[in-house]
């Protein structure tokens, strides 16, 4: 019995205080980018924030950026529907981080200037590897987009009564031009403080949360657990109950593709963190390595603090909601933070999570947005068309218009893309960036012989094969749960090619350096890469206003 659209037309809560509150946000948040433009004066200032952050600022907005509303609406929902299984996402996202701290972010800031390709491009032939890793930064940024602008048009059709496919494209149009509005006014600094703002809100909401149930259930946790569980067992739908949400295989277990799907899909979460531009971006915001590490270390105590409020925000939907409630609503399993919210603070806390969840939303698409369109500004106009001689005024300038262009792109992408589960759109967004830009990463920081025909192999070798994979995938056609549904040109087993896509990257980067011959790269450009990541000697400096 299918349960999904059921109740799509139920109200949850008052639209009228659910948007007030997200207007408020947004009136506030809009106040301080206008505020923290003023000093926008640089390139420097634009791109970076004039590199002005602390440590444990910057690992405040990497945790804003990081907990998008994948980690919110989607974990949770995955969690409350499929338990166990939900949480290895968590699992995947948080231990990302130990690889991007222990092998990227100190020699990334230390090399770079604005973008990643800063890094690869260092001791390599620009031209083309720049413009290779301004098409990954695209693609993967606008991958993420997708997965945001999904989750808006999703928490609208629940918090504001829309169910109408004309109504939600409306307000993903909305989301998207306040998005352009941010990145437009605030550049770097501005985006960064909206974050800073929205990572104190949804932590904070989360906790809150997460205390409300724990008392409910006499702060016992086995009592979630086994309420969570009896929920599920009294599903009206009969593949729920059958599930057993305290045990692994509920959406992975079975047969052994599933197992490998689930392989696929956990390579994809831990290696993709640290090929993500947006992440690897806010590195340069902070003016020394040491606090670029600082800032890691605050990111990963905020965001595993945050994950383990998912695992009692998940069952505990699953318990108080419970499954069936959850999948009728208008935005499927990501309406589950939303419907606990109701259910445990009434129309005030729902309207102050659902305006967290959209602050989510936003401040993670102007992050995307900043970094896709540096990337396009200073890799493709500035070192590949001007070829280094583009002022610094003109790089902002082409990198506000390639602003306007992405949002305009986003909106209508992520108006196809209504209704697909967040979290799962994100692990697509993971898998590319693990295979196209972490392996020439790696292979540039650590291996001098590495070359640019091996850096050029490997990014088009996993950009091409990753986005091949995942449209002849069940993740695009051929299942009940693919974005066309009606139609079926799969061929590719797997929801998620990390499995295949990540190593066939790291090999072709090692036999694209091989054919490419060891004596073409600067030996000289290569001692002083070195020099430079692991000792911060040359880097950039904070600019001091």
């Amino acid at each position: 019995m299918n349960l999904h659209y059921l109740a799509a037309d139920a109200t949850v809560g008052n639209p009228v205080a659910n948007i007030s509150i997200f207007a408020l946000f947004v009136a506030v948040t809009m106040i301080v980018v206008i505020r923290a433009s003023r000093k926008n004066t640089t390139a420097a200032d634009y791109f970076t924030g004039g590199r002005g952050f602390s440590g444990p600022q910057n690992g405040i907005a990497i945790a804003g950026d990081y907990l998008s509303a994948a980690s919110f609406l989607g974990i949770a929902g995955a969690i409350a529907v499929y338990g166990y299984d939900g949480f290895l996402y968590s699992i995947g996202f948080l231990v990302a981080w130990l690889v991007a701290l222990l092998l990227v972010a100190e020699m990334l800031r230390n090399t770079g200037k604005f973008t990643m390709a800063d890094v690869l491009s260092f001791r390599l032939k620009q031209g083309p590897v720049r413009t290779a890793a301004a098409l990954t930064t695209l693609t993967v940024s606008l991958f993420y987009l997708l997965a945001q602008m999904a989750g808006a048009g999703g928490l609208v059709a629940l918090l504001l009564d829309i169910s109408s496919k004309t109504g939600q494209a409306i307000v993903i149009a909305v989301v998207g031009v306040l998005m352009i509005v941010y990145v437009l006014v605030g550049g770097m600094k501005g985006t960064t403080w909206v974050q800073i703002i929205k990572a104190v809100l949804l932590i904070t909401g989360a906790a809150v949360m997460t205390v409300v149930v724990f008392a409910k259930y006499g702060f016992d946790l086995s009592e979630i657990l086994g309420s969570a569980q009896a929920a599920v067992s009294g599903s009206a739908n009969d593949a729920v109950a059958a599930r057993d949400v305290l045990a692994p295989g509920a959406q992975y277990g079975g047969s052994e593709m599933s197992k490998l799907n689930f392989l696929s899909l956990g390579l994809a979460l831990v290696l993709g963190t640290a090929g993500l531009p947006h992440v690897l971006m806010r590195f340069y915001t902070v003016p020394t390595a040491k606090e670029a590490r600082r800032s890691v270390v605050w990111a990963i105590a905020l965001i595993g603090a945050f994950y383990l409020f998912t695992l009692v925000l998940g069952y505990g939907a699953a318990a108080i909601v419970g499954p069936d409630k959850i999948l009728a609503a208008a935005g499927g399993q990501n309406s589950a933070a939303p419907l606990l919210a109701f259910e445990l603070g009434g129309v005030l806390l729902l309207g102050v999570i659902s305006a967290v969840a959209f602050a989510t939303i936003l401040a993670v698409v102007a992050g995307l947005t900043i970094t896709a369109s540096a990337s396009f500004a200073h890799d493709i106009y500035a070192s590949v068309l001007k070829r280094g001689k583009a002022d610094e005024a003109s790089q902002v300038r082409v990198s506000r218009y390639t602003a306007v262009v992405i949002g305009l792109l986003a909106i209508g992408l992520g108006i196809l893309a209504n209704g697909q589960n967040i979290a799962f759109l994100v692990a697509l967004a993971f898998a590319v960036a693990a295979a196209a830009n972490l392996p020439t990463i790696l292979y540039s920081l650590f291996w001098r012989r590495f070359n640019t025909t091996g850096a050029l192999w490997s990014m088009y070798g996993g950009l091409i094969s990753t986005i091949v994979l995942i449209v002849f995938s069940p993740a695009v056609s051929g299942s009940k749960s693919a974005m066309i549904p009606g139609s079926d040109f799969s061929w590719f087993p797997l929801s998620n090619p990390g499995i295949v896509s990540i190593p066939l990257a790291f090999a072709l980067g090692i036999a694209g350096t091989l054919v490419g011959g060891r004596d073409r790269e600067d030996p000289d450009k290569a001692a002083e890469m070195e020099v430079r990541s692991l000792t911060g000697v040359g880097a950039e400096k904070a600019v001091v206003h």
